[in-house]
């Protein structure tokens, strides 16, 4: 949901939310809180992929741009290399979001296309709930067994649903 009075993008990066807020065209927009399930598999990702790939960077909420006016927070953006900017302005090598119950489909698959058309590389949306992986890639979001990456990133589904 949008917060009513349109904000100066400088204003928004120069500005610490709690909890922080996606920029769109000047509208700060709330995101829906993480439950606890929400919360797990993002523990999940970040602990697995620095588990098994130590040289990458998986990071939560990294403010994000996706285009000149608009900053998205991606659940877990992974980067090859540290970004040499306080926000991310190059594209993550993956992103990734998390279904929340309260997420409206259209607003999730606009940030997909958002991170596509940015450059991101991997796009990656998890379903907690019925514990569904998927890739979203030429606008087309497919289900997959396991998330992995040409260079050899990959997370099954125990690495993300562990403990749940």
């Amino acid at each position: 949901m949008s917060v009513g009075t349109l904000v100066p993008l400088a204003e928004y990066l120069a500005t610490s939310y709690d909890p922080d807020v996606e920029y769109v065209d000047g509208a700060l927009v709330e995101r829906n809180m993480g439950d606890w399930l929400h919360s797990l598999i993002q523990r999940n990702l970040i602990l697995a992929l620095g588990r098994k790939y130590p040289h990458l960077f998986a990071m939560p909420e990294l403010r994000s741009r996706t285009r000149e006016t608009r900053y998205r927070l991606p659940d877990v953006s992974v980067l090859l290399d540290h970004p040499r900017t306080r926000f991310l302005l190059e594209a993550a090598h993956i992103a990734i979001e998390i279904l929340s119950e309260d997420d409206r489909m259209s607003q999730v698959l606009e940030k997909l296309a958002e991170y596509e058309a940015a450059g991101v590389a991997h796009v990656w949306l998890i379903d907690p709930r019925l514990e569904l992986l998927s890739v979203y890639s030429d606008g087309n979001l497919n289900r997959a067994d396991k998330l992995t990456t040409p260079d050899g990133i990959e997370l099954t589904r125990e690495d993300v649903f562990a403990g749940k």
